[in-house]
């Protein structure tokens, strides 16, 4: 195994919903609501870049209907992990001597730390990054906008591509420089931080979701190598390489 050089490190990105979860946690939550289901008006009012409103409101009307903080985080401890997900999380916290690891995530801050504390690898992220949440005085839960940004492509609320930016530039103050950056996600607004990863770097898009089909579609978007994945495993083997390099 190669030996890591002071101040030199991989750093692992990971999206969490559809990549270490096998589910998306914000729809998981609608398990919660009367005969599994939202109302006709509620469930439409979606407007496009606005999913944290639209969870918002999802979040007091699940409240209205006496949902209590005990009640979402028993529903949301049962979503899958994805298969050798819990297994690659494990040797990573094994090797943090060579890999920084960060989630970038358009769920939120509770759910994710519900989930990971249950399978007991919250302490293999550096750092969440996720939209803020929190229960109201009278227990509802509310979530807001993660940042404000300038990028014209992604929702309004988040872009990853700002937040990886921003991760590495304060890291290099730091004196921590990553030796490569290796991508893990799954949906289209992971294609906007994949355009930040430069050769050498590695993209892994999940095999059959909508970002491995854009990068598919159109492979200039993206100066990194591809590495295609569809469970741990995969993911497990390339970093597995690396550390062998």
């Amino acid at each position: 195994m190669a030996t890591s050089t002071a101040g030199t490190k991989i750093l692992l990105v990971f999206d969490f919903d559809h990549t270490i979860i096998n589910d998306n946690s914000d729809t998981w939550i609608v398990q919660c609501a009367l005969d599994k289901k939202l109302p006709n008006g509620l469930r439409n009012s979606y407007e496009k870049g606005k999913w944290t409103e639209y969870m918002g409101r999802i979040f007091s009307y699940l409240g209205e209907q006496g949902i209590c903080e005990a009640d979402m985080k028993r529903i949301m401890i049962a979503i899958p992990y994805t298969p050798g997900m819990t297994e690659l999380l494990n040797f990573i916290g094994q090797n943090k001597d060579y890999f920084d690891c960060i989630i970038i995530s358009d769920s939120n801050t509770i759910f994710i730390d519900w989930i990971l504390t249950h399978a007991n690898v919250h302490n293999v992220f550096d750092e969440v990054f996720s939209n803020p949440a929190a229960f109201d005085s009278i227990g509802n839960l509310t979530v807001q906008n993660f940042h404000i940004h300038h990028c014209a492509t992604c929702p309004k609320n988040m872009c990853k591509k700002k937040i990886l930016e921003d991760f590495v530039s304060k890291r290099a103050a730091n004196a921590v420089h990553y030796s490569k950056i290796v991508y893990v996600g799954d949906g289209g607004n992971d294609l906007c931080p994949v355009t930040f990863l430069k050769k050498g770097d590695i993209a892994m898009p999940r095999e059959g979701y909508t970002l491995h089909e854009r990068i598919a579609k159109d492979k200039e978007l993206v100066d990194s190598t591809i590495s295609v994945w569809s469970t741990g495993a995969e993911i497990f083997y390339q970093l597995k390489l690396l550390l062998d390099q």
